[in-house]
């Protein structure tokens, strides 16, 4: 074939200003991650009030919060695979689909065992979604503009989170505590019908594929109508490898290992103080003298910050080394997570402290995820992104876990959240050691990569 005729997918896209068809699968990532945002944090806001009708003691639910992050866990490390040899699209739908079902399961739960069951279950599909998602973003997105649209279809996640909080807030007093899981399983599924009529694949994975160059035509116009291809152009993806063989083996060859390692350690150490937040944050202003109202608001504004953090640290990512932003950002979450300790006995205190803190968690964690897509190549992009927010969420097991023990203990309030600078500035200094890694072998920045 003429070589005319071929067409370098990943450098036309790169080439394109942002149009308004890739802002709509923006914002259908958006709606993807939000639903999974409002259904990974709901047990938070159920626990306090499921304990006190079923009269268990404190701490009694971080065995039921743990597990379903073990199957957020799962299913992130099963998923990004599939999703890289059938598709994002076909992976994101399955997933959104089993966690709305069993989120649906979760209201006929009797007892603390049978509701740890469904949440095990609605995790597997919760884990599966947000990574192939963002990985969806990314293959959509110019290079130059990668970290602030993947950031954007993360503000779904914080918003979601958010949401939940308000409407806890106004639906249990109301209907009880299954109404949360009612919201949760129905909005997915409604969701998914969508998904199947207009969410589209990704054109540099189907270029890569091979054979399906009229698909990935038809897509390359709709971000760019102008655009014209001969009949018999062939798409390929010429700075993509070709990778062979088990995936995640691929995350450690061509000098990725340390990358790899050190993005795992920020996931997994953030991850620790953002679950001990939102899992744990109403049962302790509650036991502080809080009403269940005020718990749940306060909590949502811990995500809520989020949103505003996400988009400001979105664009210091594509503008500055991400890295560095992402330590400065873990090292502050440090700071205002252990100062909430100090401020339960003030709601004037309280307020902005956890809008600070969850400005940085949130953020950091966010801002990690668009530089992990930005990092690993198309044909191991979801195995990359979903390898490391399933590790990262062995941080959001152990950080409710051991929130559930310290309660337990019945420590004070300031040495419970005092301990949070320990993962806080660990996932900084991993963040600081890649950034000066970067600097020192002149490697390009992960959020300006052309992979």
């Amino acid at each position: 074939m003429n070589q005319s005729n071929v067409v370098d997918v990943s450098e036309l896209i790169d080439q394109q200003k942002v149009t308004r068809f890739q802002i709509w699968v923006v914002v259908l990532c958006a709606f993807s991650t939000l639903v999974d945002g409002f259904d990974a944090v709901a047990i938070g806001y159920v626990a306090p009030v499921v304990s006190k009708l079923w009269r268990l003691p404190p701490g009694a639910f971080r065995g039921a919060m743990s597990i379903g992050l073990f199957g957020l866990m799962f299913g992130a490390l099963v998923a990004g695979p599939l999703a890289d040899r059938f598709g994002r699209k076909t992976v994101i739908i399955c997933s959104s689909i089993g966690f709305g079902l069993f989120s649906l399961l979760c209201v006929t739960a009797h007892s603390l065992t049978e509701l740890a069951i469904w949440r095990f279950l609605t995790g597997v599909g919760l884990g599966g979604a947000m990574p192939n998602a963002l990985a969806l973003v990314s293959e959509f997105s110019p290079r130059r503009r990668r970290s602030t649209m993947t950031v954007l279809a993360l503000i779904g996640f914080n918003l979601g989170s958010a949401l939940t909080g308000f409407i806890a807030a106004a639906l249990i007093p109301a209907f009880g505590w299954t109404s949360v899981f009612w919201v949760g399983g129905i909005a997915p599924l409604a969701l998914c019908v969508v998904f199947m009529v207009v969410l589209p694949e990704s054109p540099r994975l189907l270029a890569l594929r091979g054979n399906k160059d009229a698909r990935v035509g038809a897509l390359l116009k709709r971000i760019n109508p102008g655009l014209s291809f001969s009949a018999d152009a062939r798409f390929v993806a010429r700075d993509e490898a070709r990778l062979s063989g088990f995936a995640v083996r691929h995350l450690f060859t061509e000098s990725r290992a340390l990358g790899t390692v050190l993005i795992w350690v920020m996931c997994f150490m953030n991850l620790i103080n953002l679950y001990f937040c939102l899992n744990w944050l109403p049962t302790v202003f509650m036991n502080a003298g809080l009403s269940v109202s005020q718990s749940a608001v306060i909590t949502g504004l811990l995500q809520a910050a989020g949103i505003v953090s996400t988009i400001l640290l979105g664009i210091a990512g594509d503008r500055l080394n991400p890295f560095s932003v992402l330590g400065l950002a873990y090292f502050a979450s440090g700071i205002f997570t252990a100062c909430i300790g100090l401020s339960v006995s003030s709601i004037g205190f309280l307020v902005p402290v956890v809008f600070l803190s969850g400005f940085f968690l949130n953020g950091g964690q966010n801002l990690s995820q668009a530089v992990v897509a930005g990092y690993y190549p198309t044909l191991i992009r979801s195995t990359g992104l979903s390898w490391a927010g399933g590790i990262g969420r062995v941080g959001s097991i152990v950080g409710p876990f051991l929130g559930g023990i310290i309660l337990s203990f019945q420590w004070k309030t300031q040495s419970l959240f005092l301990v949070t600078v320990i993962p806080a500035f660990c996932a900084a200094a991993a963040a600081f050691i890649m950034a000066q890694r970067q600097r020192r072998s002149q490697l390009p920045s992960p959020a300006r990569s052309s992979q």
